[in-house]
């Protein structure tokens, strides 16, 4: 049996949120983004819990990433931003198919979904567990960090991230793109952080890829 990632989520503060429509048109997106470019297979449950299987777990942060950024970016204000909890976790386990994920028994999605349920109300929303105990405690370390800059993402952040992770852009052709000057794309993505971001995922892809996992 292969190593693959899973991510088990929810929707932070959706009992509060009105507009669900909007909330699932932005949570299907980000879905919809990691089954066309990793092959990933989604499944929702509870309205806002959400559970994806990876065939690479070196995609893992970054599919997380994007499925934060989705709902982010399309938050309806500064005062009522949207977000999600999502616990990853590399181990071993097979793809499941989109309606059968609660079948899915095997090690990868024992190891996510007992993480999430970890979590509480508090800060904490993007955390890593894996099955290998020698690199688990440095790459939560990191995770902690990146974890606190994307909480702290404006939606015009999360929107300049997701561009820069899913076309590889200069930032004169991201400016094209959003039709807005260069000025402006180079200040969003350095209130995102974006050197940092992007240097977390390439490390996590290497660390967590299917000949290291």
């Amino acid at each position: 049996m292969t190593s693959i990632g899973v991510l088990t989520g929810d929707v932070v503060g959706s009992q509060r949120i009105q507009d669900k429509q909007a909330l699932n048109h932005a949570l299907d997106h980000g879905l919809g983004l990691l089954q066309e470019l990793m092959d990933a297979r989604s499944d929702r449950y509870r309205g806002d819990g959400f559970q994806v299987a990876i065939p690479d777990p070196g995609q893992a942060m970054l599919a997380a990433i994007l499925l934060r950024a989705s709902l982010i970016r399309h938050s309806p204000s500064r005062s009522a931003m949207w977000d999600a909890r999502i616990a990853v976790a590399v181990g071993k386990g097979r793809l499941p198919d989109s309606d059968r994920f609660s079948d899915a028994q095997e090690e990868a999605f024992v190891l996510s979904g007992r993480r999430l349920d970890t979590l509480s109300d508090g800060p904490e929303r993007l955390v890593i567990v894996t099955s290998a105990a020698s690199t688990a405690s440095h790459l939560a370390l990191l995770t902690r960090f990146a974890d606190d800059i994307v909480s702290h993402w404006s939606s015009f952040s999360a929107e300049v991230v997701s561009l820069s992770l899913l076309h590889h852009e200069s930032q004169q052709q991201l400016a094209k793109r959003l039709g807005r000057s260069q000025p402006t794309i180079n200040r969003r993505l350095a209130a995102a952080r974006w050197p940092l971001i992007r240097d977390y995922l390439a490390y996590m892809h290497q660390a967590l890829g299917s000949d290291s996992a």
